[in-house]
């Protein structure tokens, strides 16, 4: 019920903006009946079924951004979405994984790549004078 709450609601947000956009209006009928599609194609008879068939196909067990794409690839602008949203979520994987080897090194001791070329330079500079 919650799952089927959360689906109407973005369903609702998503109508909202096209109204906005488009100029045009939704009933709250209509948005109900999109989001009735919605949670049904995407519930278990739906995509999960085509996510399950993806990974077999790929003799794998985990579902990955290229089989969500794949599944996307009809709607132009829906896979350009999750492809954005793909980058941004790997780019801020990255940064969070280099914050994490940062305070890991700075723990054990260790200098990050900047404070040693600082203390070799320091280095330099001292057997220079």
């Amino acid at each position: 019920q919650r799952l089927k709450a959360a689906v109407h609601y973005a369903v609702g947000c998503l109508c909202r903006e096209v109204e906005e956009d488009k100029d045009v209006q939704f009933s709250k009928q209509s948005i109900a009946a999109i989001s009735e599609i919605t949670f049904r194609q995407c519930g278990t008879a739906g995509l999960p079924r085509c996510f399950l068939m993806l990974c077999r196909h790929a003799k794998r067990t985990t579902v990955t951004t290229e089989d969500v794409k794949l599944l996307a690839r009809r709607s132009n602008s829906l896979l350009k979405y999750i492809t954005q949203k793909s980058e941004e979520l790997a780019s801020s994987n990255m940064e969070q994984k280099e914050k994490k080897k940062k305070k890991s090194s700075t723990a054990k001791g260790e200098r990050t790549p900047g404070e040693q070329e600082a203390a070799v330079t320091e280095n330099e500079d001292s057997n220079m004078a």
